[in-house]
């Protein structure tokens, strides 16, 4: 457990090699020495007669001279020095000069890796529509200019770390031939990304007007994030976040029964492992969660309709009625992340007491994710309406019948959810995932990357619309006031905040009203390229989360709804990546001035985190319930679960 930037720092310096350098200089000039032997002692025993024949004699002599880094070779073209990572996670980690003296390009080329020796290896285009920039240094790098690069730029340094098949640095002559390279590197990735020149014209069509803030973020206004920063500071009891002096101390472990394919956190007594054949209860605790011996196992009561459970590996789990109740979905319909219908646990009971079929208009529909009216819903003892989401569909589903009468469950086509509210777009919004805020408005990721905003009163027409900066989001989550978005991409987070002041001068959310163009740029969360490197080729992020706050129900005259207690806000942010568990402190990322934001290009991203190491495959990690926070520590324990284990973290400080 630790912060990854401690190995990504190691210090990348010309004079780690100045020994080497001279040795060989020296080898060099003897060996020229050598072969001109004669010719050696002949001009020893002249004096030259001009200090033009000091120069040419000592021109004659070849020797090869330490390369200066202000002096490159003036007839390489985009010279640079490049660097391997090698040693992974171990003590004898460091970086390893590959080349003292190389140059790069960008190719426009249908072909990706290969022999760098083909006749398109020149800097220019290949026209065709299946073809792409890519980044070519010497013969050993040659990867399409895209996210999963994972670059980072260090410009104090004239520095920029990437990813290709290992880890590796290059840094440059000059400040000039950074910025070049840095400013040739957006444009083609913009290119690679949209399909598109990065022309200003075609950035408004990506962007749009108001999110040109997005494209240039130097130029956009970033006040709402200093607000938001002052708001922190100042809400009551507000602990502090996760530091530098503190570490995750692992509290519990146990083996589960069976392998888990879901965690469902309870803010109540209990939590659950949903896994392959049922459901384990543990009890949750001040330092975590631990087993109480109790399994249910997965049991369809007397009903004969349809897969049972065991066939079909329930993937979604939502806590219902006071978490005395559990909805299960397995969205995988033909191979497709979509689902007909659901089962309905009475958890006290065991049993599976309805199978609910989607349908709407009498016509059987699908949905590929389902999640709670709001972020308090789960503690509501009469709840019975839920949100869906399929690729063009989003609505509300009420377990009760419109009628009001109970369901005949005995007829063979089983129970039908009522659609209450909601729309059914036409085409092309491509929905992913969605979440729910404290008083019910929803956000929803798209597979093109845009977030959209539904206020809680219309799921007909977003209210904003965030663009998509090229990667599918996969996963997304809302703070309970609604200020801040978290989407998850496979190779970054996006952290977007929400406020804006209307034209009356009051400050509002993106859920409740249009943003205008004064919108913050949002800032990106990424794992360094050696962390990257170190998660796998094929390790992605899933399921970003805010850590959990206290909230309670008030009850109004006409509508109950939930609020944060103590104006309690989240403090910390965890995603997964294979068999990391990695986590930001979120009143750090915020801050604008932390030195993570230094000397960097484009969207601010934060590489300022903690990684907790499995020995496995991470399912998912969650903060369990605030009302679980010990009073000497920042914040609840952290749940990390993987297909065999489940394992509780509490923050402490190190000794």
């Amino acid at each position: 457990m630790g912060g990854a930037h401690s190995r990504e720092d190691l210090e990348i310096s010309d004079s780690d090699e100045e020994g080497e350098e001279e040795e060989d200089n020296y080898e060099d000039a003897e060996s020229n020495a050598d072969e001109n032997g004669e010719r050696s002692s002949e001009r020893r025993s002249k004096t030259p007669s001009s200090v033009d024949d000091v120069e040419a004699r000592l021109k004659a002599l070849k020797l090869k001279y330490s390369s200066s880094s202000s002096a490159p070779n003036p007839n390489l073209k985009n010279a640079v020095k490049l660097y391997l990572h090698i040693g992974g996670n171990t003590p004898k980690a460091k970086w390893v000069t590959s080349d003292k003296l190389t140059s790069y390009s960008f190719l426009k080329t249908s072909r990706i890796g290969g022999n760098d020796d083909d006749e398109d290896d020149d800097e220019g285009e290949a026209e065709g529509e299946d073809s792409w920039w890519v980044l070519r240094v010497t013969s050993k790098i040659r990867e399409k200019v895209s996210a999963e690069l994972q670059l980072k730029t260090f410009a104090d340094q004239r520095r920029v770390d990437f990813v290709a098949k290992g880890v590796w640095a290059m840094k440059f002559f000059n400040d000039e031939d950074y910025k070049v390279f840095v400013a040739k590197f957006q444009e083609c990735l913009f290119e690679n990304t949209y399909g598109y020149e990065a022309t200003d014209a075609n950035k408004v069509k990506v962007y749009g007007k108001d999110f040109m803030g997005w494209a240039n973020p130097d130029a956009a206004d970033d006040s709402m994030w200093e607000d938001a920063e002052d708001s922190f500071l100042k809400s009551p009891q507000s602990a502090t976040p996760l530091r530098e002096n503190q570490d995750l101390r692992e509290e519990f472990e146990e083996a589960a029964n069976g392998g888990i394919q879901s965690l469902a956190l309870g803010a109540l007594d209990n939590s659950f492992l949903v896994g392959d054949s049922g459901i384990q209860v543990v009890k949750n605790f001040s330092h975590g969660i631990h087993g109480k011996g109790v399994y249910v196992n997965f049991d369809r009561g007397s009903y004969n309709r349809g897969p049972s459970l065991v066939q079909s590996t329930p993937k979604k789990a939502l806590l219902m009625k006071a978490e005395t109740n559990m909805l299960l979905m397995s969205p995988f319909t033909g191979g497709k992340p979509h689902s007909k219908g659901l089962h309905h646990l009475d958890i006290e009971t065991g049993k599976i007491v309805t199978e609910w079929k989607f349908e709407k208009d009498g016509t059987d529909i699908t949905m590929r994710d389902i999640a709670n009216d709001s972020k308090g819903a789960q503690l509501d003892p009469s709840g019975s309406t839920f949100l869906g989401l399929d690729d063009n569909r989003l609505c509300r589903w009420d377990m009760r019948d419109k009628n009001g009468m109970v369901q005949n469950l005995a007829t063979g086509d089983g129970p039908v959810l009522n659609w209450t509210q909601g729309h059914q777009f036409s085409r092309g919004t491509n929905f992913q995932c969605f979440a729910s805020t404290g008083d019910g408005s929803i956000v929803v990721g798209s597979l093109d990357g845009k977030i959209r905003l539904y206020s809680n009163s219309s799921m007909r027409q977003a209210k904003t619309a965030f663009p998509g900066l090229g990667s599918p989001i996969t996963h997304v989550d809302v703070t309970f006031d609604g200020k801040w978005i978290l989407g998850t991409t496979d190779t970054y987070l996006i952290l977007i905040c929400t406020l804006f002041v209307d034209k009356d001068g009051n400050t509002k959310t993106g859920f409740s009203g249009r943003m205008g163009n004064r919108i913050a740029a949002p800032r990106l969360l990424k794992l360094t390229p050696l962390d990257s490197h170190l998660a796998g080729a094929d390790n992605k992020f899933r399921n970003a989360q805010f850590s959990w706050t206290l909230f309670s129900l008030v009850e109004g005259l006409m509508l109950d709804f939930w609020v944060t207690e103590s104006g309690k806000q989240e403090r910390h942010l965890v995603a997964t990546v294979g068999k990391f568990s990695v986590i930001w402190n979120f009143q750090q990322v915020k801050n604008g001035s932390h030195e993570c934001y230094r000397n960097q290009e484009g969207l601010k991203s934060c590489y300022c985190y903690k990684i907790v190491l499995k020995d496995d495959s991470i399912v998912d990690s969650r903060f369990m319930h605030d009302k679980y926070a010990v009073t000497d520590s920042p914040e609840a324990p952290l749940v990390i679960a993987t297909p065999m284990k489940v394992s509780s973290f509490s923050i402490s400080s190190r000794r």
